[in-house]
């Protein structure tokens, strides 16, 4: 009967265990995609100011206010 209860006991540890490593896996998913997502947020923003700059400059050139 002890070693039914130890083995019961030792198969739940190990149960436990491997949820916490799955939960684990799952918050480091998690935070690749949220890092992944500021990242292509950043590098859209930077475009965008790029393209705005480029705008601004074009008028400027059309304008002659860039001499």
């Amino acid at each position: 009967m002890a070693d039914n209860s130890h083995n019961m006991s030792f198969q739940a540890g190990a149960t436990k265990g491997q949820a916490q490593e799955k939960g684990n896996q799952m918050m480091d998913s998690v935070a690749n995609a949220a890092q992944s997502a500021k990242d292509t947020v950043q590098q859209a923003g930077q475009q965008m100011m790029a393209k705005a700059q480029d705008a601004a400059d074009a008028v400027k050139n059309a304008t002659g206010m860039n001499k």
